[in-house]
């Protein structure tokens, strides 16, 4: 009869009279709300910034998708479904797509949203003065790439308003995944007014006028961010939170220690040595799902030792066992990679012939081209490995440290850094050799993989730069989906494995504690949450001898 019962009891446990408590969730219907809707998340890192169209990272990401609502949303299981546009068709060829604006959309300070703002939003995302990192995102837009390298004027993107309900996208080419796209927060509005009144501040508490669920109420650096209801949001009667805590933990165990003192509800991931203690104590609160991305190492490919050098990169790589990372140092359900681009609807990577090999006689080959590229465990070679503050990461690059040693001689530093340097360093590639990587699919569909190696791309890290992969990602971006699609990139990712500008080392999973009392989240591949869609269940604690 009662809602979800949880059972503990005191500390003596010898005697007859021990105290029991039970813990009743969602009162006697199983679901009754509690009258503080408050959910608080560890979001793993503060945000670079919260400019949708300059930010980068899943942590800034997390945020962007309670403030801002695309043209495109998700439902709780990651289905597309209709965001500010309430509905659109295409054309037959493909090209062109005509999204009509929802009658109620208005901006948290009462304006209507209007089809000019995506006009003015999709300009500003394709500017170059925006200095965005996603801009080659939008290239499916007709002319986004002549702008987004400076050759032609923003107004001329493939973006127009015919009156204030009816935008009109024109594509260069068919566009398979281009609905998908519009989820990413580099095609979300920003309010003109705001922008121009207050140009790189708008992002502030004060100044930011958004178009979700949630407002931005308050950003602490390194303690918080508080998002606020917003009762404007066109649909706010199904919205039951009132705020949302988003904390910069970058450590696990911190992380762990806090959701058990019931300050988190929701953690971002879990401390890898305390999984088996999780799988035992917490079994029905940790959710582990499989998740589009993938976890690498970049090596520096514009400057010495690794320029020009694929024997000692793909001696690197055949050196690190990927089973002990994934089953051992994490032991999760992470899956080894040999391949960049994770297994996505019709797509399955294929792996290199080196895949197929034993540990040993992978290791033998990696000692064989190590020497081909000048180097040997008398003349070792002697890297930097750079990450971003976390223990989990640590604990990969001790690891994959530890084999080069043992495999190869080679003498490894680590380095780590808090986030926001952490991408500048990658960014700027002066002080990096190798740098740990974790792409996540930005969109359900291979290419949003196979374009971060792009040599245009500004999230190309490694500086790889190849015209022959570059062509046939422009040959995949030119046709439908189907098998000749697929091929192209296919045959894209075998020429990157053979160049080896990236280790994959593996297949993530999403891993998170979810307290028992909040629902409305569910797992997706994209492992994308709305906070829109979270309630938080009463709770009783009930005491007897």
């Amino acid at each position: 009869m009662l809602g979800l019962i949880l059972f503990g009891c005191g500390s003596g446990t010898d005697n007859k009279n021990a105290t029991k408590e039970a813990l009743i969730i969602g009162g006697l219907s199983g679901n009754e709300l509690a009258e503080k809707q408050v959910f608080t998340k560890n979001n793993g890192s503060d945000p670079g910034t919260l400019d949708p169209h300059r930010a980068e990272g899943v942590p800034a990401s997390n945020v962007l998708r309670d403030l801002y609502e695309g043209l495109v949303s998700e439902a709780a299981n990651g289905d597309y479904i209709p965001g500010v546009a309430e509905s659109w068709n295409i054309s037959q060829d493909g090209k062109t797509y005509r999204f009509t604006i929802r009658e109620g959309a208005v901006w948290s300070n009462g304006d209507k949203v209007v089809a000019e703002d995506f006009v003015f939003s999709l300009r500003r995302s394709v500017d170059p003065k925006t200095l965005s990192n996603y801009s080659s995102m939008l290239y499916p837009i007709k002319n986004a790439r002549d702008v987004v390298l400076g050759k032609a004027p923003t107004d001329r993107l493939g973006v127009s308003a015919e009156g204030e309900k009816t935008l009109i996208i024109e594509l260069e080419e068919p566009t398979p995944y281009f609905i998908s796209l519009l989820t990413h927060s580099t095609t979300y509005p920003v309010h003109p007014p705001t922008v121009k009144e207050h140009g790189p501040l708008f992002t502030r508490p004060e100044n930011m006028v958004s178009n979700g669920a949630f407002t931005l109420k308050d950003w602490r650096i390194q303690d918080y961010i508080l998002l606020s209801r917003n009762e404007r949001y066109w649909d706010d009667t199904n919205t039951t939170l009132s705020e949302v805590y988003y904390y910069p933990l970058d450590n696990p165990d911190a992380s762990l220690r806090r959701y058990r003192a019931n300050e988190l509800d929701f953690t971002d991931t879990t401390p890898s040595e305390q999984l088996p203690w999780i799988k035992k104590n917490l079994k029905e609160e940790l959710k582990i799902t499989p998740y589009f991305g993938s976890y690498y190492y970049g090596f520096n490919n514009s400057k010495p030792p690794f320029k020009n050098n694929p024997e000692l990169r793909i001696a690197l790589s055949l050196a690190v066992n990927r089973t002990i990372i994934t089953d051992i140092v994490l032991g999760a359900g992470q899956i080894p990679a040999f391949t960049f681009v994770p297994p996505v609807k019709e797509y399955q990577g294929t792996q290199p012939e080196w895949a197929k090999l034993t540990q040993e006689e992978r290791e033998d080959l990696a000692e064989e081209l190590y020497a081909q590229a000048g180097f040997d465990k008398n003349n070792p070679l002697s890297i930097e490995i750079i990450y971003n503050t976390s223990e989990n990461h640590k604990r990969v690059a001790l690891a994959v440290a530890s084999m080069w040693k043992k495999v190869l001689g080679v003498e490894t530093k680590l380095r780590n850094q808090e986030w926001k340097v952490f991408l500048e360093t990658r960014r700027l590639q002066e002080e990096t050799e190798i740098f740990r990587g974790g792409w996540i699919g930005d969109y359900d569909d291979p290419y949003t993989f196979s374009e971060l190696l792009h040599s245009e791309n500004e999230m190309n890290h490694s500086g790889y730069a190849s015209a022959e992969y570059d062509a046939l990602l422009k040959s995949a971006s030119l046709k439908p989906a189907g098998k000749d699609r697929t091929g192209d990139l296919l045959q894209a990712e075998q020429i990157m494995l053979n160049d080896m500008p990236v280790i994959p080392l593996y297949f993530y999973v999403s891993q998170h504690l979810i307290k028992p009392w909040v629902v409305g989240l569910e797992g997706n591949v994209m492992d994308h949450h709305y906070s829109k869609y979270v309630k938080i269940l009463k709770t009783e604690t009930l005491t007897s001898e």
